[in-house]
């Protein structure tokens, strides 16, 4: 026959209890509020003082914007690229232009709303077309292999093209969860 538990053993019983359940919620808040911290550094929002005016000023969701430049440079303001000087030959630019943040910002707000515009808003198709060109696209969705509709990219023939928009898709997905909280 069991014994019965002593009124004592009961009430450290309890007590244990309700100090495990007090550490498990205190765990629980401490994971959630590190996980988010985490997510935050991977997924940053940074110069968003330009990255909210480009982004109104072209309406375009600024998580998009996000995404593109956490794809192109991981918001490194000294990462290479070539692209500006195609976009605004016009414009007396110089190198050292090419790495300030606001020139970048600008002119990829510029060419990622350009791109959404000519292809209907489709993420996907639009960071296909600012990865490889609107000729590329184009050629793409005149293909009924690439496209079912003629306007939005179904399936990518370059693997390079495939992964920076798995990447800039991928990237705006985590950023809607992180901050559309």
């Amino acid at each position: 026959m069991a014994k019965k538990a002593t009124p004592r053993r009961q009430k450290l019983l309890r007590t244990l209890l309700a100090v495990l359940v007090v550490l498990a919620l205190a765990g629980t808040l401490l994971f959630t509020a590190f996980r988010r911290q985490v997510d935050t550094m991977e997924y940053p929002c940074r110069y968003s003082e330009y990255v909210e005016y480009y982004a109104g000023k072209y309406n375009i969701d600024p998580l998009i914007l996000y995404s593109f430049i956490r794809t192109e440079s991981n918001f490194n303001p000294n990462a290479q690229s070539n692209v500006k000087s195609k976009i605004a030959p016009t414009e007396p630019l110089t190198f050292d232009d090419l790495y300030d943040p606001e020139t970048n910002i600008r002119f990829g707000t510029y060419f990622v709303s350009y791109c959404l515009l000519r292809y209907q808003r489709d993420l996907a198709t639009a960071a296909a077309a600012y990865h490889s060109g609107w000729g590329t696209v184009d050629d793409l969705l005149a293909q009924s292999e690439y496209s079912a509709d003629g306007k939005t990219l179904d399936h990518y023939p370059y693997p390079q093209m495939r992964q920076y928009v798995r990447k800039i898709t991928h990237s705006y997905q985590r950023y809607q969860e992180i901050y559309n909280q």
